[in-house]
């Protein structure tokens, strides 16, 4: 089973759609006993991390999603759910302490920075490749895709970085080690891009 988290903040229907469009069976996922039956997880997302980590509180989805990771389900987070994967978030303009995150990869997730710069970051980037993926098999270095966020992960080990882009500056857009990737960008709106990534994942 491809399990869809529904912890109350995401996109859902479009990310399904997108699995579906390319023939996989997506189930929409929000008790612990679905996750812990799923035999691939999607955390999908948008909006604050703080809110995000609540939802998936309030469900106790948090130990049933980090027990299958490490047990080898492969799980990729999408925009928010690329975030939450790591150690905290923090939310620089409400002056809260940085909130935990899933802990799956270590690190921190911190304001965009730089100059004349809009933020939200919001439109059309390049993924720039810095090192061989499944995820990433054949998409082409430089190829656009689409964003919508104000906040970057900043993992502790460069290692787990597949691809940055630059907005002011160069951050992770794509982060990936043994099962577990995310990826900043929204791939149910990046067209081939965006398909060919969760396609990635779904023969992953």
């Amino acid at each position: 089973m491809m399990a869809l988290i529904d912890y109350g903040i995401s996109n859902l229907r479009s990310v399904q759609k997108a699995f579906e469009h390319l023939g996989a069976q997506v189930t929409l996922t929000h008790t612990p006993d679905q996750v812990r039956r799923a035999d691939k997880l999607i955390l999908p997302g948008v909006g604050a991390f703080a809110a995000g980590m609540d939802g998936l509180r309030r469900r106790e989805l948090i130990e049933p999603i980090q027990q299958r990771v490490r047990g080898g389900v492969p799980l990729i987070g999408i925009c928010l759910g690329m975030q939450l994967l790591l150690d905290e978030g923090e939310e620089v303009e409400t002056g809260a302490q940085p909130e935990p995150g899933l802990c799956l990869l270590a690190g921190r997730v911190v304001r965009l920075r730089g100059e004349n710069i809009h933020i939200p970051h919001m439109g059309w980037n390049q993924l720039l490749p810095v090192r061989d993926s499944a995820l990433l098999r054949d998409v082409e270095p430089g190829a656009y895709a689409y964003f919508v966020h104000s906040y970057v992960c900043e993992p502790a080990d460069a290692e787990v970085i597949l691809a940055t882009t630059d907005y002011g500056q160069s951050f992770a857009s794509v982060v990936g080690v043994g099962n577990v990737w995310g990826i900043q960008f929204h791939p149910e709106k990046s067209q081939q891009t965006g398909l060919q990534v969760l396609r990635n994942f779904i023969e992953a």
